[in-house]
């Protein structure tokens, strides 16, 4: 069976979840006898054996950029010829899917890792742009001969957003995690290099300035923090203009008050990310819009223990009290995931988070379990194993 894999990012170019759950599943899917798996992605070209990469059309140079990527959409629906099924990842993708789909006859399988009617704060991005992804990804999810869900809680979500696809094409299977590559790996000197003191507690943040992330919610509790914890900022990537500058004015303002607030605004290398998660007391996810979070599981395999929003899909990778602390938090129902109380949910985090430093071994304890509930639940080849299943079905 060929199997094509559609997606924007691939390695080396990956900026989210998305791209590391691509890049995981094919090498997983590659490690099976019984599978052909090629990969379309956008970009620069690869040097890696079946996997094609499509650049931007120098015609669509100055178009929308929601327009660029449906010229490549069209390009990799013409790549995919001779496929027997397409499997699309985000909607940037599923536009050459579903027309793959079409084209052929072929199942397309399309994973929902995030949902385009649940981050309308895209608009401020994309302007009328996020009309065209919007329509993508309903008329994808609408024409998938399967929809896979990272989290029963996306799944929820897929059923609410788009209440014409049919409960029976939704399946879940969660990201996952390679606790080979992500494990704990003490490295003080590179830490010191990286500005931050190793012999301090430190509480780490890794991920996009975006509305979705919350992380100027995450700064404003950093003020309720005790003034030895150290603040690291993994951050970069900013929407808009707006969140960025938002951002600038909190960290000033902390930084002006407390020392420790180290903001590294550049894509770090894996084993960077590492080394931070293994001095850290405590990892951090404030979202309010997360479908399961692979951040989370990076931090667990690196055993750190976590403090995050309960939300989305999140508490089905952290368990409360048991590999970190759960945040609750009450949302608008508007699509923004907006905490209907910001300073209450500004105040749990703070509590929960001040909880797991007031005791270190506490939080060692949890990020122990944490590996552990990651090695157990979340391998890649199982996940890779479930995928196949729903392939099969499909093709009957």
């Amino acid at each position: 069976m060929r199997v094509d894999v559609l997606s924007k990012e691939y390695p080396p170019e990956i900026y989210g979840g998305a791209g590391v759950h691509v890049a995981e599943l094919v090498r997983a899917l590659r490690a099976r006898s019984d599978l052909e798996t090629r990969v379309h992605a956008f970009g620069a070209p690869r040097e890696e054996p079946g996997t094609t990469a499509y650049p931007d059309h120098a015609e669509l140079a100055a178009a929308n950029g929601a327009l660029k990527t449906l010229g490549v959409d069209l390009s990799i629906a013409d790549g995919c010829a001779g496929t027997d099924l397409v499997h699309s990842h985000t909607w940037y993708a599923n536009f050459a899917g579903h027309l793959s789909g079409l084209l052929y006859g072929v199942p397309h399988v399309v994973t929902a890792h995030s949902l385009e009617p649940l981050r309308p704060w895209k608009a401020e991005q994309l302007g009328g742009g996020y009309a065209v992804s919007s329509f993508v990804e309903r008329t994808a999810y609408l024409g998938a001969s399967a929809v896979v869900a990272v989290s029963a809680a996306m799944r929820a979500d897929v059923l609410a957003s788009y209440p014409d696809v049919e409960p029976d094409r939704v399946h879940v299977v969660h990201n996952g995690i390679d606790t080979d590559l992500w494990a704990p790996r003490a490295d003080p000197d590179r830490v010191r290099e990286l500005g931050v003191d190793p012999d301090r507690p430190s509480v780490v943040f890794v991920g996009r300035i975006t509305r979705q992330k919350g992380l100027p919610l995450f700064l404003r509790a950093v003020a309720q923090l005790p003034p030895e914890a150290q603040v690291v900022l993994c951050a970069g990537a900013p929407d808009t203009p707006e969140i960025a500058a938002e951002v600038e004015g909190l960290v000033a303002e902390l930084s002006a008050t407390r020392t420790g607030v180290v903001w590294i605004p550049a894509m770090l290398p894996r084993a960077d990310v590492i080394a931070l998660l293994s001095t850290a007391t405590a990892f951090v996810c404030p979202s309010i819009y997360e479908p399961l979070g692979i951040v989370n599981l990076e931090a667990m395999a690196c055993q750190t223990a976590v403090v995050a929003t309960a939300t989305g899909g999140i508490p089905e990778v952290v368990v409360d009290g048991v590999t970190g602390r759960l945040v609750p938090i009450e949302q608008a129902t508007d699509g923004t995931g907006t905490p209907l109380d910001p300073e209450r949910y500004v105040a749990d985090f703070a509590a929960a988070l001040n909880e797991v430093l007031a005791d270190p071994d506490r939080a060692a304890e949890m990020g122990r379990a944490g590996r552990q509930r990651a090695i157990d639940a979340f391998s890649w080849a199982t996940i890779a194993e479930r995928t196949v299943q729903i392939y099969r079905a499909q093709l009957g």
